[in-house]
């Protein structure tokens, strides 16, 4: 192995498996047949999020990987928000009765075996914009979304640099599980396709790249202190390949990545 291999190792095999695809993917098949034949109001409903972008984690490495889907209501701008919460709440406990079903604004959440969704209602408004219900911590009751964006941006990023940024983002995801949840998925995400990566040819240089450039401007001290463990590490890993010495670097680079 080497560092470059390892990288690989680990960016490639961080998907979920082919069962687990077929499991969700009839979970899924299963949930929007139900919301067609109870709901006469709904526009139209999708899968979103990191299981639509392909960076989702398998449950194995993150206990709280979950499905975002999305439930448009033709008549959604005409009631509040916690209404169309309560409908998709009485949805779920009428026909997973058996599952855990809980309010976490502002989606409902609903915990299969496995795997859990999150239950989001929406409205569009006259020129198609739309809307979900915002964060307890927000003033507003709605907020704008655009749940396709952060894919497109994604596709974008990851044609124009190699095929490796999907990798990079999984990669940077399972350090983050492994520490806490230093960032939030989105959020992490979103700083790897809006990172700069000049004259990056492979797997390694793009986290190099990544690392070097992860913010911790905003956050607590506990959270920059695991940051700047990982940039250091890095800087390591990267003097030792420049001094030949593949397998202390590649050792170095697992206290961090380590093998699944």
């Amino acid at each position: 192995m080497s560092v470059l291999s390892h990288l690989n190792s680990i960016g490639s095999n961080l998907v979920l498996t082919t069962s687990e695809k077929s499991s969700i993917k009839t979970s899924i098949s299963t949930l929007s047949s139900r919301l067609d034949r109870h709901f006469g109001n709904i526009e139209e409903h999708f899968v979103f999020g990191s299981f639509d972008r392909g960076t989702i984690l398998p449950r194995s490495i993150d206990k709280n990987s979950d499905i975002d889907y999305m439930i448009v209501f033709d008549d959604g701008k005409d009631y509040t928000a916690q209404t169309l919460m309560n409908w998709l709440k009485r949805f779920v406990e009428n026909y997973y009765s058996r599952s855990e079903i809980h309010q976490s604004s502002p989606t409902i959440v609903l915990e299969l075996n496995h795997i859990k969704f999150e239950l989001a209602p929406a409205y569009k408004n006259w020129w198609g914009t739309l809307y979900i219900p915002a964060p307890l911590s927000d003033y507003r009751d709605w907020i704008s979304t655009d749940p396709t964006g952060l894919k497109n941006d994604l596709l974008e990023k990851n044609r124009n640099n190699n095929f490796e940024i999907k990798k990079i983002v999984r990669i940077l995801k399972y350090w983050n599980v492994l520490n806490d949840k230093v960032y939030s998925s989105y959020e992490l995400e979103r700083y790897v396709i809006n990172g700069i990566y000049w004259f990056c040819s492979n797997i390694k240089d793009y986290f190099y790249a990544a690392v070097s450039g992860l913010p911790t401007s905003n956050l607590p001290e506990y959270k920059e202190k695991k940051v700047e463990r990982l940039k250091d590490r890095s800087k390591k890993v990267k003097e030792y390949e420049e001094y030949k010495m593949p397998d202390i670097a590649e050792i170095e680079l697992k206290k961090e990545i380590p093998e699944l």
